[in-house]
């Protein structure tokens, strides 16, 4: 604090009531040496509230990282929902979203194989409405109350509580081996699509299917999809593995520093919308969460943006208390009968009132809506609204009827009235009882890379199994996916592969499920590694990165050491990380500069290293001048320009090779095509 500050403006250090310290550094004893005094009530307050810092951390989703925002629809949604964040283009809506780990508990990895959440907190003016999904458009189990089996099965096994933040275990598999209806699920959570390269890169759902109801009392089922701008890419496996010992905060450090910085994550939030007719229709249940509907039949109708642009103040206060619940909905939305969505109407509410300490959480600050809350709702653990008069019921005469009812015109909330009837049952429909085909339909949609980093996925996580029965039993199930999947995965376990099955395996696909259908349009949010030594040139180095930033991009130069290189040109260029500290799996990309530095680098074998784990992972590669001399040292030798005076460009399977002399504006146009590709499977 400066010492110019006048006294009373100045941040003095103050016990829990407002009374200032003098000392923070000694207990109150009895003489120097004599033992600390009960009466010492500094301590007692600063000690009690340290001793109770800690909460309960959520049963599932406990890792997270949240940030603020806001929403703006595109065009009226009137046609369809009466909801008022969803009418006007020029409204902005405030949001805050949190992503989460699911498995894991908080000080698990960011990078471990796992859904992911995606929840979605809208300060809407009728109240908050949370949009609670994930990552993936299908989930586990279509009854919800399965779900306290399933999460005791995921969870590290009691008795040793290993493995951490990891399916790769008996128990899990065990149970999923007696649950066919989670093998939809099963095939996208051992695909890539369960180690997103960053959360501004992954999609998000709404899972369930819901209702849209308009000011006519007009209702569509829908499903909500949050669409990335910057593309939908993952990281691979080993990548992941590595990147958990490197940098176990990735994701939430890679959503901190890209909003610090002002490359702000940025969706679309789309729609698919299915009139009551239409969805009895189609060839699978739409109320049961292990089916999605394919795009290709039923279209995302793109609706509106979300603009991620503020991190939080402090973690705990707003990330961590963040209270999500898909029961906070606002009229023009409702609830379909999906029993796994009934089942966490109720679930969500219960397990905020142990962890947050009683029914008030609502009106901690992250969670307390922009509109006005008028109810009869009083006291209970932690109340802060100070209640002012004697009504507190309703109806009443002596507060003129306030608060009172507000009808549908008058904005109140109204579920739809939808005709039902039936027996008091414990039982699914029939049309539940389709296991296999969407997960057919995933399987035939994915590329040949994505199938066969399923298929080592199963062979990895099924190796982790130590009873043969339970990985029979998934062979099983994989045969009545496709046989050869099966097959392979049998024989990566050393097991009798299975006869083929006649008539089994969906045949149809879905070109959209696969992620190289969503690449983005430009390189915003990429990351590369510069690698430089002693006399790198300064002078295209330079050109490149100011390129690379223009682009929305981030580049960091990366050496043995910290502190300053000098360039060929005499010139100091500052050191970003070094070799210490950072390794390629946390890079998209890699640039190798021109200058003599090459001859340096090549006698550094973390630079090497650096390169070759680059190729082996498929990302793009650009080198100008002697940095193709780097590329030859490492055993890539063909197209390479090393003549470094050339003024040729080569770009060949993400490998873009450039003299010192060539045409920038045509190198980095090949570079840029080249990170917006991601991966280059054909070097896999």
């Amino acid at each position: 604090m400066s010492e110019k500050m006048p006294p009373e403006e100045m941040d003095y250090l103050t016990t829990d009531q407002g009374v200032r310290i003098n000392d923070n550094q000694n207990t109150l004893k009895a003489g120097e040496r004599g033992p600390s005094l009960l009466e010492d009530f500094i301590f007692r307050e600063k000690i009690m509230h340290f001793d109770h810092e800690r909460i309960p951390e959520r049963i599932v989703h406990a890792r997270g990282a949240g940030a603020h925002g806001y929403f703006q629809v595109y065009e009226t949604m009137k046609k369809y929902t009466k909801a008022k964040f969803l009418q006007d283009p020029l409204l902005k809506t405030p949001v805050f979203v949190r992503f989460s780990t699911v498995a894991g508990f908080r000080g698990s990895a960011d990078t471990v194989r796992d859904a992911r959440g995606f929840a979605t907190k809208f300060y809407t003016e009728e109240g908050n409405y949370d949009l609670v999904g994930n990552n993936i458009p299908v989930f586990f189990i279509q009854d919800a109350i399965k779900f306290p089996d399933l999460v005791h099965a995921l969870k590290p096994e009691p008795h040793n509580e290993i493995p951490q933040a990891s399916s790769a275990h008996d128990n899990f598999w065990d149970f999923i081996s007696l649950m066919p209806e989670s093998i939809h699920m099963i095939m996208w959570v051992l695909s890539d699509r369960a180690l997103p390269r960053s959360y501004s890169m992954m999609e998000g759902f709404g899972v369930h299917t819901f209702r849209f109801v308009n000011e006519q009392g007009q209702s569509h089922f829908i499903k909500f999809h949050w669409k990335p701008k910057n593309g939908v890419c993952s990281l691979l496996f080993e990548e992941a593995q590595l990147i958990a010992g490197k940098d176990p905060d990735f994701n939430r450090r890679d959503l901190w520093e890209s909003i610090e910085i002002g490359c702000y994550p940025e969706y679309e939030l789309g729609v698919q919308i299915l009139e009551e007719q239409e969805a009895e229709k189609l060839e699978f249940d739409f109320l049961d969460a292990t089916k999605l509907w394919p795009e290709e039949e039923v279209p995302v109708k793109i609706i509106g943006k979300m603009i991620l642009n503020r991190n939080p103040d402090n973690f705990f206060a707003e990330t961590e208390q963040a209270a999500f619940h898909p029961g906070h909905i606002v009229p023009g939305i409702d609830f379909s009968n999906d029993p796994l969505l009934q089942g966490r109407l109720f679930s969500y509410l219960d397990t905020q009132l142990i962890r947050l300490g009683g029914p008030n959480f609502h009106e901690i600050p992250i969670n307390r809506p922009i509109c006005p809350v008028s109810n009869n709702q009083r006291d209970g653990f932690m109340r802060q609204t100070v209640n002012k008069g004697r009504i507190n019921y309703e109806p009443n005469s002596l507060g003129g009827g306030c608060p009172m009812e507000a009808g549908w015109k008058s904005g109140g909330f109204v579920s739809f009235p939808e005709k039902i009837q039936g027996e008091k049952i414990r039982k699914r429909p029939e049309t539940f009882n389709d296991h296999y085909s969407q997960a057919s339909l995933f399987w035939n949609s994915m590329s040949k890379p994505e199938k066969s980093h399923i298929a080592k996925a199963f062979r990895f996580e099924l190796g982790k199994v130590g009873f043969k029965h339970i990985q029979e039993k998934m062979i099983q199930h994989l045969n009545q996916v496709n046989h050869s999947l099966a097959a392979e995965v049998a024989e990566g376990l050393g097991l009798d592969v299975p006869l083929e099955i006649k008539g089994s395996g969906y045949k149809k696909s879905s070109p959209l499920l696969s992620q190289e259908s969503h690449k983005p349009s430009s390189i915003r949010g990429r990351k590369i590694a510069v690698l430089a030594a002693e006399g790198v040139n300064k002078t295209r180095l330079e050109e490149l990165i100011k390129e690379i930033v223009r682009e929305g991009a981030l580049a960091f130069v990366i050496a043995k050491n910290l502190g300053n290189l000098k360039s060929e040109e005499n010139d100091l260029i500052k050191v970003d990380k070094s070799f210490l500290t950072e390794s390629s799996v946390m890079y998209d990309a890699i640039f190798l500069p021109a200058g003599t530095h090459a001859e340096a680098l090549k006698k550094q074998p973390e630079a090497l290293i650096f390169v070759q784990e680059v190729y082996r992972h498929c990302k793009p590669i650009l080198a100008i001048g002697e940095g193709n001399e780097l590329l030859q040292y490492c055993g890539l030798k063909e197209n390479l320009c090393l003549d470094s005076d050339w003024n040729q460009s080569f770009s060949r399977q993400g490998i873009v090779s450039a003299g010192k002399k060539a045409d920038f504006k045509v190198v980095f146009k090949d570079f840029s095509k080249a990170l917006m590709e991601h991966r280059h499977w054909e070097r896999e």
